[in-house]
């Protein structure tokens, strides 16, 4: 079962152009978007002259029957800890939100589809390749 997680940047980017991150959604069995990604965008689409049609295009794409929106649970949270107790230990940061969100993609399984080369850098993250 191909399970998928995006990243911001790249649900982002699948909404400009498609291309390769479409194809990805497309033969994924299951798309998990998380919560710290949806508190992203809905931050991000406050900055633009979008709103609507950007709350729009969301929400159809959450209604997809392969779309499931993933919330924080305690297993993210003990996941998390592990993690960023990890790349403090040999002193590399990486935004919180991205260690969130590499938490959940471990916990489901998933690979994070995502542009910022650092998710390569979290243990046990698969991270999707252009």
């Amino acid at each position: 079962m191909k399970k998928v997680l995006p990243d911001t940047n790249a649900y982002s980017e699948f909404t400009r152009r498609g291309g390769d991150i479409q194809k990805e959604f497309e033969s994924a069995d299951k798309i998990y978007l998380s919560a710290i990604v949806l508190g992203e965008l809905m931050s991000g689409f406050r900055k633009g002259a979008r709103f609507e049609e950007n709350i729009k295009y969301l929400n159809e794409f959450i209604l997809k029957p392969n779309v499931e929106v993933i919330s924080v649970t305690e297993e993210t949270a003990e996941i998390y800890g592990g993690i960023k107790y990890e790349l403090q230990k040999v002193g590399t940061p990486i935004p919180t939100n991205d260690i969130w969100i590499a938490a959940n993609a471990i916990e489901t399984g998933s690979k994070v589809i995502t542009f910022d080369k650092h998710f390569i850098k979290i243990p046990g993250v698969r991270v999707w390749r252009e």
